[in-house]
């Protein structure tokens, strides 16, 4: 390739030497950072002067037990639904077991009250 058609090929440089692409990082100027860091302040502070009176406004205690009793009370319904479930499952498989074992029986017995086919004597 001869070197002009190489020339022609590259992508036009717009940056400088140190960065590519020619982007600075923006810097925050002071009253942007001032400013910032008092809108943080004043927004945590309110948070923790909500959180403050919250225990007054209802009582913990009673809507953490309250909760639990609650999550206590969700478990073992599942749980007894769970036991539920596997005593039907247990039920129907014995149900198909006395099918199966009913089924054998009777095509025993008709195999035992058929008569046998002779084989006939080579001689």
């Amino acid at each position: 390739m001869s070197e002009s058609r190489r020339r022609s090929l590259q992508l036009p440089h717009t940056g400088s030497v140190d960065r590519p692409g020619g982007r600075r990082p923006r810097r925050l100027t002071r009253w942007r950072l001032f400013w910032t860091g008092l809108l943080y302040l004043s927004l945590g502070s309110a948070m923790l002067v909500g959180l403050m009176q919250l225990p007054e406004r209802l009582d913990a205690f009673l809507l953490l037990s309250t909760s639990i009793a609650k999550l206590i009370g969700g478990l073992q319904g599942v749980v007894a639904g769970l036991l539920q479930l596997l005593a039907v499952a247990l039920v129907v498989l014995v149900a198909l077991l006395a099918l199966v074992l009913l089924v054998g029986g009777i095509v025993r017995l008709v195999r035992c009250l058929l008569p046998r086919p002779r084989r006939p004597r080579v001689s």
